[in-house]
């Protein structure tokens, strides 16, 4: 394990909780949804407004959600094993005026970081090659299948009740970060 690794990270959902949302969700739009209802990542349906309504609910509570997010189960110990000798790009469709309140939390919760990307779109394969990513972490499943098709680099799903589709065998599903962490590490020798 001596090769430095460049490690591809998206955020919500893999490195933040997939709950996280849920409570905000839950007090503002009157439901009473946990992770298993959500089996699907457009989520409007499911809380019975428009796309366009979410949209505009989810812009103007971002920077609240975001910046009190929970960190997914075992991810700090799977990281920290990993921070002297790999070199972490985290990769996000969070918009950059977001930046601040992403690099905060990051330094808030002592969590490694080499660079921060905020596309701003779910489109993260130009990001993956210009930064050379050799394996990277997901939880939305399209975007786990192309970019180990596209990429051709091993991607670690973590799974979630909306990424169920069956998946190419480059894309490994496990069930969260203690999972990730033996498979990465097996990979690793």
């Amino acid at each position: 394990m001596n090769k430095q690794m460049r490690f591809g990270l998206d955020i919500d959902g893999t490195v933040t909780c997939p709950e996280t949302f849920i409570p905000y969700l839950n007090e503002h739009f009157q439901t009473n949804i946990s992770l298993s209802d959500i089996t699907q990542y457009e989520i409007s349906a499911i809380l019975n407004v428009t796309k366009e309504e979410f949209w505009q609910w989810m812009s103007k509570h971002e920077p609240i959600i975001y910046a009190n997010a929970k960190i997914a189960n075992f991810f700090t110990e799977a990281i920290k094993n990993w921070q002297d000798t790999h070199h972490f790009t985290y990769i996000s469709a969070r918009g950059n005026h977001l930046f601040e309140v992403t690099e905060n939390w990051f330094k808030k919760n002592n969590i490694p970081f080499h660079q921060i990307e905020l596309l701003g779109q779910h489109d993260k394969l130009n990001a993956i090659r210009k930064n050379d990513i050799d394996i990277f972490f997901e939880d939305k499943h399209d975007n786990a299948c192309d970019i180990a098709e596209e990429c051709k680099i091993p991607v670690i799903l973590i799974d979630t009740p909306y990424n169920q589709d069956p998946v190419p065998h480059q894309v490994i599903r496990v069930k969260d970060w203690n999972e990730a962490s033996t498979w990465v590490n097996n990979w690793l020798k």
